[in-house]
């Protein structure tokens, strides 16, 4: 077909890699020393990187080229993504693990109730795997970031016995209902307890979560707890 898409000068290329790290889709590489166009049908079209290059290698082109294929580009996302989760690559601090909360503790739990209650590792939905062991069987926490500093017993009542996912929707980029309904999805979820700020911003946490349930297409018990500013909660 014929479309828009970028075109990298090789003799302008310092080989730098800006414009890689800038293209989202993950369709340019640096090869030999200079930018390549490594995946056409990964091109958007949309330009990313065009500003990012120092030396004004990329430009636009019209020709004729595969079609964007964004089923593609998210399948590679998430294997990426998967990857540097479970170990082979990236940052350590997203890699996927079960915190085990021996019983025979629970007595020291329970005198001392400032313990973590936390259960799994990573907890930002952005970072958890769409599939993990502790998911199955699981009763589920979705809580906005500052709940748990709003509401002082927050580990004891919300984080207690739950796989916990927390999320900011007015500082994260992109929506969560997709990744939140690919978790319900594929996961014996038994339960979602949405916990949120009385603040405007914080509705968007609990429509994505609501708006998963329905796409998941599984009746799960649900509920919403509101914390306001002060540290009173409501329902």
């Amino acid at each position: 077909m014929l479309r828009k898409i970028i075109k990298i000068d090789e003799e302008k290329c310092i080989g730098c890699g800006v414009c890689a790290d800038a293209c989202h889709e993950g369709a340019i590489g640096v090869v030999n020393g200079k930018a390549k166009l490594l995946r056409e049908d990964y091109c958007d079209g949309l330009g990313d990187c065009l500003p990012a290059c120092p030396v004004n290698a990329i430009t636009f082109e019209e020709r004729e080229a595969p079609a964007y294929d964004e089923a593609a580009v998210e399948e590679a996302k998430q294997k990426k993504f998967e990857e540097a989760l479970f170990g082979l690559g990236g940052c350590p601090g997203p890699h996927a693990r079960a915190i085990c909360r021996e019983e025979e503790a629970e007595a020291f739990h329970a005198a001392s109730p400032g313990v973590s209650r936390l259960s799994q590792w990573p907890v930002q939905i952005k970072l958890v795997p769409v599939k993990a062991p502790y998911f199955d069987g699981a009763n589920l926490l979705i809580a906005a970031d500052c709940t748990a500093y709003a509401y002082g017993n927050f580990h004891e009542e919300f984080i207690r016995s739950r796989i916990t996912l927390v999320g900011c929707p007015k500082l994260d980029e992109g929506d969560y209902a997709e990744k939140l309904t690919q978790i319900i999805a594929e996961n014996d979820v038994k339960s979602v307890t949405i916990v949120r700020m009385e603040v405007p911003c914080c509705a968007g946490l609990e429509n994505a979560a609501k708006r998963a349930l329905q796409a998941s297409g599984k009746f799960i018990p649900w509920r919403v707890v509101i914390v306001s500013t002060d540290g009173k909660l409501s329902e």
